[in-house]
């Protein structure tokens, strides 16, 4: 070819706006997204599975998908960065494939567990631990508040403080906050059927036996693989479990500073109620007033601190109308907070803030008159 020709050759091809075609970048790693069910199958895996690929193409990285089992042996499983367990149920792998993906968290792998992932091989202890806890039942699907515990993980940051959806919303046979980092819990006030109480952990994540685990109890319906916010969540924890972006270290739970220290009451039903009987930790005993407003319970913390929080675990008789006072000698009470026409049940009082040594709880009125205040659990927190 002349000089002339190519240069003619050059002129043409830029004219008609052909550019060179760049290689595409190799993928930052590979995921494989495993949904065998042998169980309740639920209709959003298809969705889920696409899902995944799409914040796969828009965040290169790739993605396998299977339900054969076959494929968790070393050699396969050495290829992938993490696998995501989608909706499986039941017990879907045998004793040597289970032994494969030990070895393959063990040497570094990761674990991505999504909502019935925690309805799975429950004679597994190993994997209970990986998940982080088993699905105990669930309510109806209907609308309920998502508390963002850690505002900073990928799986968590940019979502709403107080994130409002759609889903069914497991309970789990555990609490699994002690081994976990929680990343969100659900607020049950906010929709009916939980069963965990005030610490509703429904997503967390932690480093396990070698890898890295991220699980989200959410995912349930076809919808929540369309809501941004959801596919946010997903791929911040698929990063995690991949590439171990983000801080999943498992925090202590703060200690009851009630916790066995001397409680006295205004009154008890007899001898088998006492004050003491509500700062023991067990969810059985209880302190019992006499049939009449007002009464009142206190605890001396032992020293000043500045408190939080007060959990109160209520019985039959509880406190519809109650103050909740502080004290730093025991004889002038100043009131932190009222409560008016409450329903019973476990009160979460949070958002406290008050420096003291003594915690008192003053009822007015009874929601019910039939006998005197019944209360279970008196627990106070900070620091």
């Amino acid at each position: 070819m002349t000089r002339r020709l190519a240069l003619c050759l050059a002129i043409v091809v830029a004219a008609l706006g052909f550019n060179a075609v760049p290689a595409h970048a190799a993928p930052d790693f590979t995921v494989l997204v495993f949904s065998k069910t042998a169980g309740f199958r639920h209709d959003s895996i298809p969705t889920g599975i696409q899902t995944i690929r799409d914040l796969g193409t828009a965040n290169n990285f790739a993605v396998e998908a299977t339900e054969d089992a076959t494929q968790f042996n070393t050699a396969n499983l050495a290829r992938f960065r993490a696998v995501i367990w989608l909706s499986t149920t039941g017990d879907v792998l045998n004793a040597t494939q289970q032994t494969a993906f030990e070895n393959y968290i063990r040497a570094g792998g990761g674990y991505v567990g999504v909502h019935a992932a925690a309805d799975t091989e429950y004679d597994w202890a190993w994997y209970g631990g990986l998940v982080g806890a088993y699905f105990a039942s669930h309510p109806a699907i209907q609308p309920a508040t998502v508390r963002i515990a850690d505002t900073t993980h990928p799986a968590t940051v940019g979502l709403p403080v107080a994130w409002n959806r759609t889903d069914e919303w497991y309970n789990y046979r555990t609490n699994p906050r002690p081994q976990v980092h929680v990343l969100a819990t659900l607020d049950e006030s906010t929709y009916s059927g939980g069963t965990m109480g005030s610490d509703h952990p429904i997503s967390w994540c932690r480093a396990y036996d070698g890898g890295r685990s991220f699980y989200t109890g959410m995912g349930h319906t076809i919808g929540s693989y369309g809501e941004a916010n959801y596919r946010t969540h997903l791929l911040g924890g698929i990063r995690y479990a991949a590439q171990g972006t983000g801080d999943c270290t498992v925090s202590a739970p703060p200690p009851d500073l009630a916790l066995n220290h001397p409680a006295t009451a205004s009154s008890v039903q007899n001898a088998s109620f006492p004050a003491s009987n509500a700062v023991d930790a067990s969810p059985t005993t209880q302190w019992t007033s006499a049939s009449s407003d007002p009464q009142w319970i206190r605890v001396d913390l032992g020293g000043t601190y500045t408190i939080n929080r007060v959990l109160l675990v209520w019985g039959t008789t509880y406190g519809k109308n109650y103050q909740i006072q502080t004290s730093a000698d025991g004889n002038t009470w100043t009131t932190i907070r009222t409560i008016t026409n409450g329903n019973g049940g476990e009160d979460d009082n949070t958002g406290l803030n008050a420096s003291t040594r003594y915690v008192r709880i003053y009822g007015t009125a009874r929601g019910s008159r039939k006998a005197g205040y019944s209360l279970f659990t008196f627990q106070v927190y900070g620091t």
